[in-house]
């Protein structure tokens, strides 16, 4: 197991005081061995602790004294020091199936680690989870979880995620529910396979197996012109229509049985069907945003000034823990704009993907600026129905501002980078146009555009 890095100290820490530095390896705290940044915040709590360290070699004990349950004061270098649960289904829609060669390394990484769905909200199937990890989940509170369902048919399950475990895994998560552990729920859902009269079944499946599920989702399959699975295709917009049908019906049932709607389709499923989103309060606040539930209403009431709040980053266990490392939601999505910018007062086009660009249209129309425009971007580095803006790569806004006029002013959202590189390798200082990184929330672009006007 690698030791966990530390790679910032608070100079004002307890740490700090204690003589731990960037660099350094944590070997133990008070004589354990955390196996992650979850047993390290809990280790860390404590008011004495003895750290032994790594460094240069030598092993060396730091004393550190504090209150209980403040900081330590460092960071480390990631979110599990040993080994990441790997996962063990195949499902035919996985989009890590459908990625191109040569991206990096991390990209590849197919996980199914209940510790990722509650420190990153990750979903997880359940098929690797054991009777020791729900000892673990329920005596240290880690909750919420997010766990991928597809079906509640056992048969349908198992084909679907190619696992003979598929079948018999969803009951862990009635053991979860039953020890009162919070769980978020998500469907999949694959045309011909689990949509139709399976997903009635499913989602009766859950009103009858799983009724205190927090929520559940439904969002389609994502095809990249990679996928090599002949049976997994885009929705039409009659299947789409569909879903939403379904799904709203049963928001029905719940909310007559539970007193809640429970479930939601994503807003790709409005767009693809060419129906409007439903009102915000029917959204119960936006449990699963992150999940492309509601992004769309969210967006809107930030752009119009409806809400001072910008949703922006799912807050939960990363946003707050001492320690956590700068990576997954954590991690910086952009360093900030290039320099030589052309003025404020330039014409501005604000890049977005395909179904960004249905949102951000009608509202930019409502703004009466005429010299602000949104510039749709095509994806074709992954091709197939990709057409969110979290998907964008350098390689298609290169072509595509290749063709845009010098001296405008270009908004970017930042979703489509981490760490200030595109998934393709790129950033922006490789773009043929000097382009501005803006936070993707409506509050942060009505902003950017405010600031042309000065």
């Amino acid at each position: 197991m690698p030791l966990p890095l530390v790679v910032a100290v608070d100079p004002s820490s307890a740490a700090a005081e204690a003589g731990i530095l960037p660099g350094d390896e944590l070997v133990s705290l008070n004589g354990q061995v955390p196996r992650d940044v979850i047993q390290y915040r809990l280790l860390a709590d404590e008011a004495e602790i003895e750290v032994l360290l790594a460094r240069g070699g030598l092993e060396i004990s730091a004393f550190v004294d504090k209150a209980e349950g403040s900081a330590l004061g460092i960071e480390v270098s990631s979110a599990l020091f040993d080994q990441v649960r790997t996962c063990d289904n195949h499902c035919e829609f996985c989009f890590i199936y459908q990625l191109p060669p040569g991206l990096r390394s991390t990209l590849y990484l197919k996980d199914d680690d209940y510790r990722l769905s509650f420190l990153y909200g990750n979903f997880t199937t359940l098929t690797r989870f054991t009777e020791s990890d729900l000892e673990r989940v329920v005596s240290e509170g880690l909750s919420p979880l997010f766990v991928s369902i597809h079906a509640t048919d056992p048969e349908v399950r198992t084909r679907m995620l190619r696992n003979r475990r598929g079948a018999t895994s969803l009951r862990w998560l009635r053991a979860l529910l039953d020890h009162g552990v919070e769980v978020h729920g998500q469907i999949v859902v694959c045309p011909g396979v689990n949509d139709g009269a399976v997903l009635d079944d499913t989602l009766a499946g859950v009103l009858d197996q799983y009724p205190e599920l927090a929520t559940a989702c439904a969002v389609p399959l994502g095809v990249s012109r990679y996928s090599n699975e002949p049976a997994m295709r885009p929705h039409t917009m009659e299947e789409a229509s569909a879903v939403v049908d379904i799904v709203e019906r049963w928001q029905q049932t719940f909310a007559s049985v539970l007193g809640r709607r429970m479930v939601f389709a994503a807003d790709e499923y409005y767009l693809l069907a060419g129906r409007p989103f439903p009102p915000s309060d029917d959204y119960d606040g936006f449990p699963q945003h992150e999940n492309g539930i509601g992004i769309a209403r969210t967006f809107e009431a930030e752009f119009e000034g409806a809400t001072d709040h910008a949703t922006g980053v799912r807050p939960g266990f990363f946003a707050w823990v001492e320690g956590a490392p700068a990576e997954g939601y954590r991690a910086p999505r952009a360093p900030g704009s290039l320099t030589l910018l052309p003025s404020k007062q330039a014409p501005v086009g604000i890049l977005t993907g395909e179904y960004g660009a249905q949102v951000l249209e009608p509202l930019v129309r409502e703004v009466g600026r005429p010299d602000v425009r949104v510039i749709p971007v095509e994806n074709r580095f992954f091709g197939g129905n990709i057409r969110v803006s979290g998907l964008l790569v350098g390689e298609d806004l290169r072509r595509v501002l290749a063709d845009e006029p010098m001296n405008h002013r270009y908004l970017l959202p930042d979703v489509c980078l981490s760490n200030g590189v595109f998934l393709d390798g790129t950033s922006p200082a490789d773009l043929p146009r000097p382009v501005e990184v803006v936070p993707t929330d409506g509050r942060s672009l009505r902003l950017a555009l405010e600031g042309s006007r000065s």
